[in-house]
């Protein structure tokens, strides 16, 4: 699967395909065929799915509503209740749960259709599942959400659900070379997910456009933020991206970060050439750096993951060891041995830089970085650093992964926006212009 042009010809996006659909000038019956069809084109090599329904099973789910007939995969640590649910492990391997999480009904209800369970690693921990990257079968998908990722970037599907913990919605998406939206903290439904860390799980979105992603959230999204407070989240409009943005060129400031030197010079060269795009079309860029402070929020996350990981995998680590994964256990020992007191600075200080971040953004619209170290690395064991990403699912501010240019390999190189903690639907005005910028440009060739 050596970027194979046959392959990776596209399909229709989601807002194409609701729209032909809803307008009846496609035929639900035969959309879901072609997705069908698609699948057994490239699964035996792509190897994004766990189970898939077949096309009566398909027809049959099918409602009405605005995701009326579309296919969605579904990340296998969501619970679906008429697929095995298997979370990656063996310990699950004929989980069949009682009814869907929360987010499966809404798709349901709304007329959407479960294509299949997608493979992910191990828990959405490390311990990578057999998905390969559509672009070469020989690279990562990134991880932990491979299989959404890749079976969107093959066409299977116009859009997947993944979870992101530390950045495992920003780095396959950008590895594979689709849009993947991980929105504020609390803002997708959680509930009837196998959590990693109740601090740090956020719920998102593979999709091959920003207006794509910014559909499927404003679908999906909850109506209150998932947390003790449930404050009222208030409506997103629905402005268009022109009167959005007419009288106000965003201001992108562009991130250096002390970990720069695992850039690999190609993806630096992205990142100046979506800085280069937007600067064309009248953008004010700066750079900008962060205090120290905020870079520690990298090492909080790891107490908060393996503090809460260890929780969660007490019953599994006590009734079924050898069926955990060396990174597995790995995560729970460092859990055990956190103190209390670690714990409480973590989570004080991700309280409190959530809400200092929007200091930068009362100078800056958007803050632009690298989603990844570069292009996906070769192997499948290893699914990429997720450290371009971490600090932003600490804090639980929105960001958005971005498709820009290939590497000299043929793989996808993009970039990450990242927006103020609750303004989603801001950050993805700008990510919608930002990508119309590069295409404009000539960029995600």
């Amino acid at each position: 699967m050596n970027t194979n042009a046959k392959l990776m010809k596209p399909s229709l996006d989601l807002l194409q395909a609701c729209q032909q659909i809803q307008q009846k000038q496609l035929k639900v019956d035969d959309y879901l065929a072609q997705c069908i069809a698609r699948a057994e084109q490239v699964e035996s090599e792509l190897k994004a799915f766990t189970a898939r329904a077949s096309l009566q099973e398909l027809q049959r789910q099918s409602g009405t509503g605005p995701l009326m007939g579309i296919p969605v995969a579904v990340k296998d640590i969501i619970a679906t209740k008429d697929f095995v649910t298997s979370n990656g492990s063996a310990i699950y391997k004929d989980f069949v749960p009682s009814e869907d999480a929360e987010i499966v009904k809404k798709i349901r209800s709304l007329g959407g259709v479960i294509f299949g369970k997608s493979v992910t690693t191990e828990f959405a921990w490390r311990h990578a599942g057999a998905t390969t990257n559509p672009w070469n079968s020989a690279h990562t998908p990134g991880g932990s959400s491979s299989g959404s990722a890749a079976a969107v970037a093959c066409g299977i599907v116009p859009l997947g659900l993944g979870s992101q913990t530390a950045g495992s919605i920003i780095r396959p998406a950008s590895f594979c070379g689709v849009v993947g939206y991980k929105a504020s903290f609390g803002s997708v439904p959680r509930k009837g997910v196998h959590p990693v860390s109740g601090s740090l799980d956020h719920i998102g979105f593979f999709t091959r456009s920003v207006a794509d992603a910014r559909f499927a959230f404003n679908l999906l999204r909850n109506t209150v933020i998932d947390e003790e407070d449930a404050i009222v989240l208030e409506e997103l409009t629905q402005k268009p991206l022109s009167e959005t943005l007419k009288n106000h060129k965003p201001r992108i400031g562009i991130l250096k970060t002390p970990f720069d030197e695992l850039l690999s010079q190609e993806q630096i060269k992205t990142v100046k050439i979506a800085e280069s795009s937007l600067n064309a079309s009248g953008v004010s860029t700066e750079e900008i750096t962060l205090p120290q402070i905020y870079w520690d929020g990298i090492e909080a996350l790891a107490v908060l993951m393996a503090c809460e990981a260890a929780v969660v995998h007490e019953k599994h680590l006590e009734k079924f060891p050898d069926l955990l994964s060396l990174d597995m256990r790995e995560l729970i020992e460092k859990g055990n041995a956190c103190s209390v007191g670690n714990y409480i600075k973590a989570k004080n200080l991700q309280a409190k830089l959530r809400l200092s971040l929007a200091e930068y953004f009362q100078r800056f619209d958007a803050i632009l970085a690298a989603p990844a170290t570069g292009e996906a690395p070769k192997g499948l064991s290893f699914t990429g650093n997720p450290i371009f990403c971490s600090l932003w699912t600490f804090i639980g501010a929105p960001a958005i992964a971005l498709p820009v240019t290939k590497s000299s390999n043929g793989l996808p190189l993009g970039i990450q926006l990242i927006g103020n903690y609750r303004e989603d639907e801001k950050l993805l005005n700008i990510a919608q212009f930002a990508e119309e910028c590069i295409k404009t440009a000539g960029g995600q060739s």
